[in-house]
């Protein structure tokens, strides 16, 4: 993994998802094999495969603070196109000091992630009722987790956090995106731990060889896409989960 501190030019950017986007990070170390911000090295001009490199924005805090105080307030997504909450914001906390600058000015924050991490920045989530956290959980089988998510944090782990966050009385919401093998098992696992969800089969193909190296062709299939979503979308309805 090559790490790199940079100094970038601007961190509050527009987004067609929110209003705002702050990416603190450009790379991501889950390295996820379905990622579709692979698209991202067009613009970064790295050499490195998606997920050997990760540029580390160390004067992002500082720019937010500065443009914020600029800009019309808005809803700021956090992250696009890299996890917040992989594993060096631990040591660079670039993520935990943008989302308390956001906190201080009362901006609205959907942060995502697929890391337990975010828990450690509960004291300053619980400051702010504009924020709202959502995990990426797409599948309830942690072996399938393993060959398409090799490097993300096991699927127990995000569960549980995203019940700490949830019964602290914190928004929360589930990107069930892509539909992996294995999703259509997950209603009944995340009841009582959410406000809504969000499901997409989101097939960007980047992953295709894993499905034909596991023989798994059938969970890329038309028919898998649709069933599962018509059983889940049943079944979070009788819990009383909406989709969006």
């Amino acid at each position: 993994m090559i790490i790199r501190e940079v100094h970038s030019k601007s961190i509050l950017s527009n987004s067609k998802i929110y209003p705002y986007v702050i990416n603190p990070y450009t790379g991501c170390q889950h390295n996820c094999t379905y990622c579709y911000a692979r698209f991202m090295k067009r613009f970064t001009g790295h050499q490195e495969p998606w997920g050997a490199f990760v540029d580390v924005k160390i004067n992002a805090p500082e720019l937010l603070q500065r443009e914020i105080t600029r800009k019309k307030p808005g809803t700021v997504w956090v992250s696009g196109v890299c996890d917040p909450y992989q594993p060096l914001e631990a040591k660079y906390r670039l993520t935990r000091q943008c989302l308390e600058i956001l906190a201080h000015h009362q901006w609205q924050a959907a942060i995502q992630t697929r890391s337990p991490l975010v828990v450690r920045d509960l004291d300053i989530l619980k400051t702010s009722r504009e924020f709202e956290v959502g995990f990426s959980i797409t599948t309830a089988d942690d072996g399938i987790r393993k060959l398409f998510e090799p490097n993300a944090p096991p699927i127990a782990e995000r569960i549980a956090a995203l019940e700490v966050i949830h019964q602290a009385g914190i928004r929360t919401f589930v990107m069930i995106a892509p539909i992996l093998p294995g999703a259509e098992n997950l209603a009944n696992i995340l009841a009582g731990k959410t406000n809504h969800v969000i499901l997409d089969r989101m097939n960007y193909h980047h992953a295709d060889w894993v499905y034909r190296k596991y023989n798994l062709e059938y969970y890329l299939s038309d028919e898998y896409f649709t069933q599962t979503e018509q059983t889940l979308s049943a079944e979070f309805s009788a819990l009383g989960i909406p989709l969006k």
